[in-house]
């Protein structure tokens, strides 16, 4: 028999996953990560030195810098959210926490966006299920929602997408708007005002956060699958010109938009800078985009035959933007992220055409993994509190040396409540058979977003320990008799924006010499500062160690009287 597609979903598969626990487990992925840490090395801490900048007037708006130094980012955006985000909320609120908060709403947008993607994705005419000789197919609507939830699912479950979207850097800005893109080209046939509402909020903001071609790409390929694919959908020939028309324009004016603020730079450099192995890459994506990757190589095999479809179409062409320019960018791992959400809707339509058997092999799999890296992240953070085993302790200990482990009944308590909840949701999963098409990615979403949870609760100090500046800012600021100014030579940004946070220091460079009393080096240009600084007229402090890392030592001078 030749069916029209390869998805055969009955009404009782179609069932909705039910809105409090989607809720709820998209809040135990988005909250940890943006409460209660540090600024860590090196982007996140980075992106925050120029939002601190800006808000506190030592930077232009238009062109940042840090120290004279610009951003690796050709974005602007990003900082003036992070910026506004602290000029707007009291000073008594600590302003790294203040700029996670529209990063963190950045991250919601991304979810939403996603789920709303496949929905209308999943409404179109190809990508239905097989009708049935005597009915009992699943409802379009139903099995819509069905595969949104599913695609919600795998977006989560991506094991790359944890930190980077944690951080308050433009990549999350980029995938934000991305998403938002990804929503508007797969709804434009069904709904027009907040479609074209999301695509002229989307396509400047990836011009503004550093990605102004990628956004062009997209909505190119966007706009000629919707002209393809118009008359399919329902649209009538006006509709048709009207919604490539607006697409194409849209995406002209984020171009201009791009040009005027000076953010339109070519950076992709085939063969250039470390990792464009092709084996490296294959590793990055391997991991990154695990479990989706294999789901949407699985739907692009089934699906074979619709190819050119919309559903399938667009995804693909998110994705394979995407996957190009993770091989050409310098930076891979951060234009890998913005394909997650197409690969997560590719995964999603890989489900109605599982087998029974292909589906209990994911949950086990799954539960393996999670679980055995759950009962790893309890042991290691039992051996800290007790001693008990005591090689993980030690290892800590050598690692990080001078971490002293502190107990925190929230974040405690937090970790029981995820762990207790993913022995429920195993014990529900393995113990009766559903037939929902989300239930295979349950596992894999709710196990990521338990091992982000428990890292972030109760490894969470030693992480800030290990990944933030402020124990090094400490070191140096409690050595000084008398705050003034410090001349700097040779940090990086990163150490830059941590000495003018965490220790609210006045910097200058040591390149334009002044009469500030102290002098911040970092040790690896230290045998050759006699060559760029007279040291006659500095006396030699102290040298402060990184415990985790002796490459980021600092040297402290103070100017002889």
């Amino acid at each position: 028999m030749n069916r029209p597609t390869p998805a055969i979903v009955t009404q009782s598969a179609a069932r909705r996953l039910p809105r409090w626990a989607l809720l709820l487990l998209c809040a135990a992925y988005v909250v940890p990560g943006f409460v209660g840490r540090e600024p860590w090395k090196n982007a996140d801490i980075m992106a925050f030195g120029y939002m601190f900048e800006m808000a506190t007037g030592r930077t232009s708006w238009l062109d940042p810098a840090l120290l004279g130094q610009p951003p690796d980012f050709d974005a602007l955006l990003p900082y003036w959210l992070g910026a506004w985000a602290i000029q707007l909320t009291p000073d008594w609120v600590p302003a790294d926490f203040v700029v996670r908060l529209p990063f963190a709403a950045l991250l919601v947008v991304t979810l939403w966006a996603t789920w709303q993607a496949v929905y209308y994705l999943a409404r179109t005419p190809g990508a239905q299920p097989v009708p049935f000789a005597f009915g009992g197919e699943a409802a379009p609507k139903d099995y819509a929602r069905a595969i949104a939830d599913a695609g919600l699912l795998a977006l989560i479950a991506c094991l790359g997408l944890a930190q980077l979207s944690h951080e308050t850097t433009p990549s999350l800005a980029q995938l934000g708007f991305t998403a938002m893109a990804f929503y508007a080209l797969a709804a434009l046939p069904y709904r027009t005002a907040l479609p074209a509402l999301c695509l002229a909020i989307a396509l400047p903001g990836l011009a503004l956060s550093g990605a102004p071609a990628m956004g062009v790409v997209f909505a190119a390929g966007g706009a000629l699958n919707y002209w393809v694919h118009a008359p399919e959908d329902g649209a009538s020939p006006g509709q048709r010109i009207r919604g490539a028309v607006l697409v194409v324009v849209l995406a002209l004016a984020a171009a201009a938009v791009a040009a005027a603020f000076g953010t339109w730079h070519w950076r992709l450099e085939p063969g250039a800078g470390p990792g464009r192995e092709w084996e490296s890459i294959a590793r990055l994506v391997a991991w990154f985009a695990w479990p989706a990757w294999p789901l949407a190589l699985w739907t692009v095999w089934r699906w074979r035959r619709q190819l050119r479809r919309r559903h399938v179409a667009l995804p693909l062409w998110f994705a394979g933007v995407s996957l190009v320019t993770t091989a050409l960018a310098p930076h891979p791992d951060r234009a890998l992220l913005l394909g997650l959400p197409a690969l997560a809707a590719l995964a999603a339509f890989a489900l109605p055409t599982f087998s029974r058997s292909v589906s209990a092999l994911i949950d086990w799999f799954t539960l393996l993994f999670f679980s055995t890296c759950a009962l790893i992240i309890w042991v290691i953070w039992i051996s800290l509190q007790t001693g008990i085993p005591a090689k993980p302790a030690a290892n800590v200990a050598r690692l990080a040396p001078g971490f002293v482990p502190s107990f925190g009944l929230v974040a405690f308590a937090a970790a029981v409540a995820a762990t207790l909840a993913w022995i429920w949701l195993v014990r529900w999963r393995t113990s009766r058979s559903r037939e929902a098409i989300w239930k295979s990615l349950v596992l894999p979403a709710s196990g990521a977003a338990l091992g982000w949870l428990l890292v972030m609760t109760l490894w969470l100090p030693v992480l800030d320990y290990a990944r933030s500046y402020a124990p090094v800012v400490q070191g140096i600021t409690s050595r000084m008799d008398a705050r003034g100014c410090v001349e700097v030579m040779g940090l990086t940004r990163p150490q830059i924006a941590a000495l003018r946070y965490h220790g609210g220091l006045d910097l200058q460079s040591a390149e334009q010499p002044g009469e500030c009393p102290w002098l911040v080096v970092s040790q690896e240009v230290q045998p050759s500062l006699t060559m760029a600084l007279d040291l006659r007229r500095w006396q030699l402090v102290a040298e402060v160690r990184r415990p985790t890392d002796r490459r980021e030592n600092l040297v402290l001078y103070k100017k002889k009287p």
